[in-house]
């Protein structure tokens, strides 16, 4: 993670972790991650819960193949509650590694405010360790995410981590998204724009939750035959188009609507302009595939 800036989006595939969050329920003795210390072993189950952490407190996601242990750990110690690290088995959670698109182990991401932050393959040397780590915690510091959590002996059953409190109407989203209540989320977020504009995770977040709440009871196929057979409706190229971007799959969903909006009315490219910008919050303006479907529009607009 070079040079990260003061974003914290990336792929948005953890939005479909953070849908999982209450079906199935976990089985008897899978509790969500409560942080002993610093160090949780999380899972596909789990996982929702870690990503719900990462509003407070950044994350650190290590994730690692059997027979191969975590390294992070005497690290993310070191700074004192100040990070979490969240070891995953990848061959046996694919959910996770699925959203991080992760096709080697051992890698190494990050989650500020519910949003996947790229770091390193492999574990490189403790002091490269530590630079990056450095710089987490200064885009955590731009982007209001400096919570911490207990980093001394594990805490009693029970007991939960030390933790700042998310903003009201932020945690109002998250517990709305977390039953599935969409467009509850979508208004909390809202309302915290409403009450300050500059509030860039509740940009982001309406941004997210409005995608779920279009996809909320949707059937991918159905979606996709539509699609088809109207090659040149809006709508139908509109839905498509968020169904790649759940997935991840953003150069698909960004050719698709470019490749459409000249052929449209006005009121058409609106829709797909406005659309398009949604999705450039979600991903996130250091996303090198953002900034060319940006110059794109821009060549198309003027």
């Amino acid at each position: 993670m070079s040079n990260p800036g003061p974003s914290l989006r990336g792929a948005v595939d953890l939005s479909g972790l953070v849908r999982r969050a209450n079906t199935p329920p976990p089985a008897p003795g899978s509790a969500p991650p409560t942080p002993s210390g610093v160090v949780v072993e999380a899972s596909d189950a789990t996982f929702p819960q870690v990503v719900e952490l990462s509003a407070r407190v950044p994350v650190v996601v290590e994730l690692y193949a059997p027979g191969l242990a975590p390294a992070l750990g005497p690290i993310i110690e070191s700074y004192g509650g100040r990070l979490v690290l969240a070891t995953v088995d990848a061959q046996a959670n694919p959910g996770v590694a699925e959203a991080f698109q992760v096709r080697e182990v051992p890698a190494v991401a990050a989650i500020l405010g519910g949003r996947p932050v790229p770091m390193f393959v492999g574990i490189p040397s403790d002091d490269e360790v530590r630079a990056v780590l450095d710089q987490l915690l200064q885009l955590a510091a731009q982007n209001g995410v400096t919570g911490s959590v207990d980093a001394g002996a594990a805490p009693e059953e029970g007991a939960e981590p030390v933790e700042e409190p998310l903003p009201p109407l932020h945690q109002e989203a998250y517990d709305a998204i977390s039953e599935g209540d969409y467009a509850a989320a979508v208004a909390a977020y809202t309302k915290a724009i409403t009450q300050n504009p500059r509030d860039a995770l509740a940009v982001a977040g309406r941004a997210q939750a409005s995608l779920l709440l279009r996809l909320d009871g949707a059937v991918a196929d159905d979606i996709r035959s539509a699609a088809a057979a109207a090659p040149n409706s809006a709508a139908a190229q509109l839905a498509v188009a968020d169904l790649d971007v759940s997935g991840g799959h953003l150069d698909d969903a960004f050719d698709r609507l470019l490749e459409l909006f000249p052929s449209l009315d006005g009121e058409g490219r609106e829709a797909v302009r406005a659309r398009l910008l949604e999705y450039f919050e979600i991903a996130g303006a250091d996303d090198p595939r953002v900034a060319t479907a940006r110059r794109r529009l821009t060549l198309l607009l003027y």
